[in-house]
């Protein structure tokens, strides 16, 4: 999306912070960073993260409305006025010093203080045809985001988890019908939540059921099953889980739950010092781009903290 002249930097620098990501987390991160006069960079595979691809955002704080790419603009924007530098590229593995860190990319190594680790996460996806091609035109992976925009249409959810449930019965107060489309022959809910969904009367459960194939023309019109039968539909939402970023941290030995979500306590540290964590990727509950931000934000002062501590002369 965009890169920094790899000329204007000096990759012998010892940063205090490389923040690893270039989602809403690590960006805000590193605005904060900045602000704390550290020597910071940040490093991202795809500038603006799973956000940039949802069609609008109307759930951030004094943004009525704007898309996900309108957003990450917005952020770019602020930190281009802190001359943040960014760098397009992916860090393959980091070695622990004595004190510091090399991180190492396929052409670049560099050097830090510090690193912060927001890589996110990345969607389960079905790998059916279709799936790709109507993103953002009828394919969702968060109703939360997206589901105000079905107001009386008829939508799906793919999935039979309890967040699966959660969803349905998120996008059931706005939409006329919601079909849960699972695969196994009871879906995995919470008792209170499995209740509820069989207890709305907009809801209704296919079991024992796959989608084989998303169907459309500007946008999706139907689902199509492994029988051959389709039923017309205006959104799918699916909802089959998501996969933290963080094979890159449990190279170099940081702590993960059995979600694969890097542990953090409530200053955004892991079991390593000076490397920090914030976002999809870490264990929070709730993951929403504002959360993940503030994340980011306590990161950036812990290794603000962490670097003083280290009697660095600034």
């Amino acid at each position: 999306m965009f890169n920094v002249d790899m000329e204007g930097l000096d990759l012998e620098k010892k940063y205090d912070l490389i923040i690893l990501g270039g989602g809403p987390t690590a960006i805000g991160c590193a605005i904060y960073a900045a602000r704390f006069a550290m020597e910071v960079l940040v490093i991202g595979k795809t500038f603006g993260g799973l956000i940039a691809t949802t069609h609008l955002v109307e759930n951030y704080p004094a943004i009525t409305s704007t898309s996900g790419q309108g957003l990450m603009d917005m952020f770019k924007e602020h930190m281009d006025s802190l001359s943040i530098p960014y760098i397009s590229d992916e860090i393959q593995s980091i070695e622990k010093g004595e004190v510091d860190f090399t991180l190492h990319s396929f052409f670049q190594k560099f050097n830090a203080h510090s690193i912060c680790i927001a890589t996110g996460s990345e969607r389960k996806k079905l790998g059916i045809p279709g799936e790709d091609q109507f993103l953002g035109r009828g394919v969702s992976y968060c109703a939360t985001c997206d589901g105000p925009f079905y107001k009386d249409r008829i939508v799906c959810v793919i999935g039979g988890s309890d967040s699966a449930a959660k969803e349905a019965l998120f996008l059931a107060q706005n939409t006329k019908k919601v079909y849960i489309i699972y695969r196994g022959e009871d879906i995995r809910a919470e008792p209170i939540n499995k209740q509820r969904v069989l207890q709305n009367d907009k809801i209704e459960i296919i079991y024992n059921t796959n989608v084989v194939e998303i169907k459309g023309e500007n946008n999706v019109k139907s689902v199509v099953f492994e029988n051959g039968t389709q039923l017309t539909i205006d959104g799918v939402f699916i909802e089959i889980g998501s996969i933290p970023n963080s094979k890159l941290a449990k190279r170099i030995g940081v702590k993960v739950n059995n979600k694969e979500e890097i542990l953090i306590n409530r200053k955004s540290e892991t079991n390593i010092p000076g490397i920090f964590a914030a976002g999809d990727v870490a264990d929070a509950p709730f993951k929403q781009a504002i959360t993940g931000v503030a994340e980011g934000v306590i990161a950036a002062y812990s290794a603000f903290d962490y670097i003083k501590g280290m009697n660095i002369d600034y």
